[in-house]
């Protein structure tokens, strides 16, 4: 009797999955490449060149959205505006949450940090104290002395190392990181790193934390197997699930380390004085100390890791993409460094964030060169929380959801002469076409809540760097703009640049 009620069990199993899927089957699915068993499309993605151009070369064989599986992972990929409207307006909320990947459960605190957490009260909660205590307006400007500074500082370390009449070769991203970096960490906590010769003991926190930072990005991201075939994790595959306990343990080591010495110093007659211009972290404290269950330090860290993540590596790609466009622009070039001369003309000051609003045209440059070249060429994935239809067709739950920027951007139907770099074309305000044609901070409710730093973080070292110096390329031979892979797109070789100062600034630089 005991087998009977099993086999009819099973049997009602079967005929309930069946119907499921016949039901399902008759919903108009997006079209899709022949797939492999298990593997389902992973074979596609296996080639050499970046992951973005493989999915372009998808899209233009299937159209602006196709469906694909990753193991046992359904995708859906997208590069129309008309869709891309469609996720974050109708089905925003549903399009509000992240997968639930390895990368977030082990280094964003089991997915609890702004950029992991599903939509929720604790994703709600996340977002608000970031936007008012760090992105704000009111708390962007009260710690502007914090970007002022360390430009200042980028700007003379440059000049350290060129000459007035002659070009000087130099390599930047090191010397952009070190700004962007210390920016950051000042803007959370206070800090100031010294790299290179001035760094005390040649192994600081500076190169702890950068290291940090490259080994979880190069452990995170789509590509990981074990998000796609969960049972991997128990084989230990490729040891990636042991690297990434490890280095978890390593960056809460930090954070802890670096959250306990805030937190020795946190009655210093400074910070005392700083007032509202206190770091965030000082201001995380206060928070935890009206409510410790709500604000413990796992809250604390989670904000904390989700902006070094989102904030560093972000700005430098920007700059260095932006530089490399001018360098390859001669006219561009010296428009742009017209604006600045034309902004301060009087030469007795490095150009300051209350100058932005001038610079129209800089600020369209750094608009061109994220169309072109998107710190994310895909941008961070969603899931879909329920079952919805975009573009027609059926979109299960559980479905992750790729937006395919870098094909967006360079649509031919979207953009006049889409390959060619001209700032131009961002003039004026952005049409409602133009909003959704252009997805570099990403739409809706999961947007980057640090794009009005990022452009300011950007255009203000931009600027310097053009009104400070003269720039040329290496052997009057176009930058090598070749794309590199991963999370976000570096430019696969690090920009290097003929520099020279300019003559008039030499003084001023060398007074900051």
């Amino acid at each position: 009797m005991e087998q009977l009620y099993l086999y009819i069990l099973l049997i009602s199993i079967l005929s309930l999955t069946f119907i499921l899927l016949t039901k399902q089957s008759k919903k108009l699915q997006p079209p899709s490449p022949p797939s492999i068993p298990v593997i389902g499309h992973l074979h596609l993605l296996s080639n050499k060149q970046p992951l973005h151009r493989t999915i372009q070369d998808l899209a233009l064989k299937y159209g602006p959205i196709f469906k694909l599986k990753f193991g046992f992972v359904p995708v859906i990929i997208i590069s129309s505006p008309a869709m891309l409207e469609e996720c974050f307006t109708k089905n925003d909320v549903i399009f509000s949450n992240r997968p639930l990947i390895r990368a977030a459960v082990h280094f964003h605190y089991d997915a609890s940090t702004i950029g992991a957490a599903s939509y929720g009260p604790l994703w709600k909660d996340l977002r608000r104290v970031s936007t008012e205590e760090f992105f704000s307006t009111i708390r962007l400007n009260l710690l502007s002395y914090v970007r002022v500074e360390e430009v200042k500082l980028l700007m003379k370390g440059i000049l350290n190392v060129t000459k007035v009449n002659e070009f000087v070769e130099i390599e930047l991203r090191s010397k952009m990181f070190e700004c962007s970096f210390n920016i950051i960490i000042r803007m959370l906590t206070g800090k100031r790193y010294e790299f290179g010769e001035n760094a005390e003991g040649g192994e600081g926190a500076d190169k702890v934390l950068h290291d940090l930072l490259k080994e979880s990005f190069e452990l995170s991201g789509v590509s990981n197997p074990i998000d796609f075939f969960p049972f991997l994790k128990w084989f230990n595959f490729r040891n990636l699930e042991g690297k990434m306990l490890e280095l978890k343990d390593r960056i809460d080591d930090f954070l802890n380390g670096l959250i306990e010495d805030c937190r020795e110093h946190r009655n210093d007659e400074s910070l005392r004085k700083a007032g509202e211009k206190v770091p965030l972290i000082y201001k995380l404290f206060d928070l935890q100390d009206s409510d410790s269950n709500r604000y413990s330090d796992v809250f604390i860290k989670g904000i904390i890791m989700a902006i070094l993540v989102g904030g560093i590596d972000t700005s430098v790609i920007a700059i260095e993409w932006a530089l490399a466009l001018l360098l390859n622009n001669p006219k561009e070039l010296n428009k742009a460094r017209s604006e600045v001369d034309n902004c301060i003309k009087n030469k007795d000051r490095l150009v300051d964030e209350s100058d932005l609003d001038k610079l129209p045209f800089i600020y369209n440059v750094m608009n061109e060169s994220g169309r072109l070249f998107p710190g994310g060429p895909l941008l961070v994935p969603h899931e879909s929380s329920e079952d919805c239809t975009i573009g027609g067709y059926h979109v299960p739950k559980k479905t992750m959801l790729l937006v395919n920027a870098w094909t967006l951007q360079r649509d031919p139907n979207l953009w006049e002469d889409p390959l060619a770099f001209k700032p131009e074309r961002f003039e004026g305000a952005k049409t409602s076409k133009q909003r959704y044609s252009f997805a570099t901070f990403g739409h809706g409710r999961r947007s980057c809540p640090g794009e009005a730093l990022a452009n300011r973080v950007v255009t203000l070292i931009l600027a310097a760097l053009l009104q400070c110096f003269d720039w040329d390329r290496v052997d009057g031979m176009d930058v090598d703009l070749s794309e590199g892979s991963g999370l976000t797109m570096p430019m696969v070789t690090p920009l290097k640049a003929l520099c020279k100062a300019r003559s008039d600034m030499i003084n001023v630089v060398s007074s900051l």
